[in-house]
This record gives C-alpha cells, sequence and structure tokens, in this order.
C-alpha cells in the first residue's frame, strides 16, 4: 500500500532534513524582536492550558497516570479535554524523536482549540504546542518516565522552525505539505504551507489521510522518503483510506483514523492562532511606542495585521471544494456539535465539507482566550474592519462571495454568542 507522510510543523522542527518552504500566500509579519521589551516572549509570564495544568498536577488537584505504550498519553488527552477523533498520523522523520518514526510508527498529532499534543510511540516525550493568551505558541515536553507529579517543561528549541516568516514572524505553527525526498543524502525536502486558502493539489504530502475525497487528486497517502520519482505526489490520485488497520501495528494509538476533516480544521486553526498574535503584538508594540514616544507612529502595522486576519477568518480567499468530503472518525460530528450556538442553534463550528470548509464564513477562533486578551487597539482595529465587511461598506470584490444571507447569519451568531462585541454590529447592508 502507498505510505504517507503526515508532517504538522506543529510541533516538530525542519531544521535537521533543510527543508526548504515554498512562499505560498503571505502577507505582512513581525518585525521586531521576540524578546522586544512590549513582548519578552522567553522571560515573560505565561498563561495557557498547559500551565494551567502544571499548576493543578502541583496542587495535587489532577493526576497524570502512565498507562502501556501510550504513557501519559491518554491521561493528558483527557487534561486538557483533547478530543481522541482528533489524531492524525505522521511518519516523516521531522521530529527530534526522529530514529523513533517510520512509517510503521508513526507520530500521531491530537489537538484542541488551543494545544496540540504529539505522540511517538515508544518515544521519550510527549511534544506540546499551546497558543498561550498572550506570548502566542508556547511549546512543552512531558517526559514519559512515571513520577509522582509529572511537569511540563517549556522548551524553545521548537523556534528553529516555529519562528519564521511562516509563521508571521512570530512564534506559531504551520501544517506543511512535503514533496517526496529521494535517498541522496544530499537532496532537500521541499514543501508548502497549506491552510484553507490552499488547493487540494497541493495538500496532505507527507500525511496518512483517512476518509473520503472522491476522485481528486491530492498529496496524501503516498510514501514520501527514498523514492525515485520527487514528483510522485504531484497531481496523482492516492488511495483513499477508510480507516489505518492493515498500514502499521494500531497497538498504543487511541484512534485507528489520521481524519481528512481534522486535518482541514488543524490546517484554518494554524493560520489563525499565528494571525491572532501577530495582531495582539504589533499593538503591544505600539502601546510601548507610545508610551515612551508619543506620535512615534505604528498603527498601519496594526491595520495591516487586523485586515489580514479578518480576511482570513472570512475565509475570503477559499477556493471551493472540488468535491464532498467526508471524515472517518467522527471528528466532524463531535467539533460541530460543540457550543456556543445562538437563539436558533447556529454555531460558527458546524462544518460544510461539500462546498466549503465551514457552513458559516467566520472562524470558530474569535472565540479562544487569545482573542479575547487582545490589547483594546488590537481588537478595536479587528472589530472595526470586521464590521466593514459585514456590513457590506466594504465594497471590493474578493468580498463578493460573502453573500448579504452569509453576513447577517454571521452577525447575528456573533451578536448571540460573543459578549463583548461592540453595539455596531446590528443588520447588515445589502
Amino acid at each position: 500500500m502507498p505510505l504517507v507522510t503526515p508532517f504538522v510543523s506543529l510541533v516538530v522542527g525542519l531544521a535537521g532534513l533543510g527543508i526548504v518552504v515554498s512562499a505560498g500566500q503571505r502577507g505582512g509579519a513581525f518585525r521586531a524582536s521576540r524578546d522586544h521589551p512590549a513582548i519578552a516572549y522567553s522571560t515573560g509570564a505565561v498563561s495557557n492550558v498547559v500551565s494551567d495544568l502544571n499548576d493543578r498536577i502541583q496542587a495535587g488537584e489532577t493526576e497524570l497516570r502512565f498507562q502501556g505504550r501510550g504513557g501519559y498519553l491518554d491521561s493528558v488527552l483527557r487534561a486538557l479535554d483533547v478530543p481522541v477523533e482528533s489524531q492524525i498520523a505522521v511518519f516523516s522523520k521531522t521530529s527530534r524523536q526522529a530514529s523513533e518514526i517510520t512509517s510503521k510508527n508513526p507520530r500521531a498529532i491530537f489537538f484542541g482549540d488551543t494545544v496540540a499534543v504529539g505522540w511517538v510511540r515508544d518515544g521519550d516525550k510527549l511534544e506540546l504546542a499551546t497558543q498561550d493568551r498572550r506570548q502566542g505558541t508556547v511549546f512543552y515536553t512531558l517526559t514519559q518516565t512515571p513520577a509522582d507529579q509529572p511537569q511540563f517543561t517549556r522548551t524553545d528549541r521548537c523556534l528553529a522552525c516555529h519562528l519564521s516568516w511562516d509563521t508571521l514572524g512570530v512564534p506559531g505553527l504551520q501544517v506543511l505539505s512535503v514533496a517526496p525526498l529521494s535517498s541522496d543524502p544530499t537532496a532537500y525536502a521541499t514543501g508548502f504551507v497549506s491552510d484553507h486558502r490552499s488547493p487540494l493539489t497541493e495538500r496532505w504530502g507527507g500525511w496518512y489521510v483517512t476518509g473520503q475525497v472522491g476522485s481528486v487528486a491530492h498529496m496524501g497517502n503516498i510514501e514520501v522518503t527514498d523514492v525515485e520519482n520527487p514528483d510522485a505526489t504531484l497531481g496523482a490520485v492516492p488511495p483513499q483510506l477508510d480507516s489505518l488497520v492493515g498500514a502499521f501495528d494500531l497497538d498504543g494509538f487511541p484512534s485507528e483514523h489520521s481524519d481528512v476533516a481534522a486535518l482541514m480544521v488543524l490546517e484554518h486553526q494554524a493560520g489563525m492562532t499565528n494571525l491572532i498574535t501577530r495582531v495582539g503584538w504589533e499593538a503591544r508594540r505600539v502601546e510601548f511606542r507610545e508610551s515612551s514616544s508619543p506620535g512615534d507612529g505604528g498603527l498601519d502595522l496594526v491595520t495591516d495585521a487586523a485586515l489580514q486576519l479578518v480576511d482570513y477568518m472570512l475565509f475570503v480567499d477559499e477556493p471551493p471544494l472540488p468535491t464532498k468530503i467526508t471524515g472517518s472518525s467522527g471528528f466532524a460530528e463531535y467539533f460541530s456539535a460543540r457550543e456556543p450556538r445562538d437563539s436558533r442553534g447556529r454555531s460558527l463550528r458546524e462544518l460544510d465539507l461539500e462546498r466549503r470548509l465551514f457552513r458559516y464564513r467566520c472562524s470558530y477562533m474569535i472565540y479562544t482566550d487569545a482573542f479575547d486578551a487582545l490589547p483594546v487597539l488590537a481588537k478595536d482595529t479587528v472589530y472595526a474592519r470586521l464590521w466593514s465587511v459585514l456590513s457590506g461598506q466594504e465594497r471590493d470584490e474578493v468580498y463578493a462571495r460573502l453573500s448579504r444571507d452569509d453576513r447577517q447569519a454571521i452577525v447575528e451568531i456573533l451578536r448571540d454568542t460573543k459578549t463583548d462585541l461592540p453595539i455596531y454590529f446590528e443588520d447588515v447592508g445589502g
């Protein structure tokens, strides 16, 4: 059976492979140091679901249990409220545990709205990436050895790859699709950063993909290491897998799936995570400037970051799906059923998967703690831009795909579910 190499540059490093990432679709980026006085990423206090869990463990409120080949995995997923249905599997040797990773022993990634957990069967560490409420993406490891009070350890080693132009200049996430690599030791792998704006033909190189994608060419479910043809995944219609049964021994894996719906949600989520961080950091840097040099400028950077974020959160560049997508693990049903809902029972989490990723074209990441914690300058600028588009005041052709009914539904959902929404969000224009 053709193999797949799933690659989440989410909790993994690329430096050891010398991977060259193509530019893809990029906008602006944060250009100051992560340790700018307004940011202090390395030394500032953190506040995120992993640090919260560390505190609960130390206080004796939560206990992690070490069980079988999964080690702390099951216990950590429960403690962080990360669904097993979100499992996606990768066997590219891009982790610091590369020696343990093969096509018969892939890494598994599990994720919730603000945290991703990477597990290698029989590996020595769990790897975690979490969206801090202030500091962007923060990385942790948990040693896979039984202990009375295990603790997550923060690490910045991941920033060698997780702080780049592709993460908008902030510590962030990226989901890559990688092309096959020959056995030539001098060969460099190439890859594309993928998100909801990417065509399916440029997605999932190096990933196991379970579920139904129709007769559409994509880069998943095909071997990407030691291959003769570096173009093997380009334009090919790969085999469709209902599950991972038969691909490798599943002993220790909580799920038998690498769900296509979960992959697509993660691709969107990674981009939103970085955009939220960037607009917050730009605003903090402007506020710092103003405190020491009033009138020094920089507001254009906040405006630019807000424009990028709003366009992304409204899916204005999302190409139509060429076919119906059907997941395999129940992730789509789990995710779509989550709160919050408006008075008519509608939710921004409802997946479409026939014409587009989501039924309502507005990202559920607007509900994250990191969005809520944005500086006033950033949040006011984002909301103003969001209303300009949703109200119909913004007439640029790129927003034409947002029909009046689409815009009205989004506003109604937000009015019922987002407590800090400005009062000027009312009925939209024509």
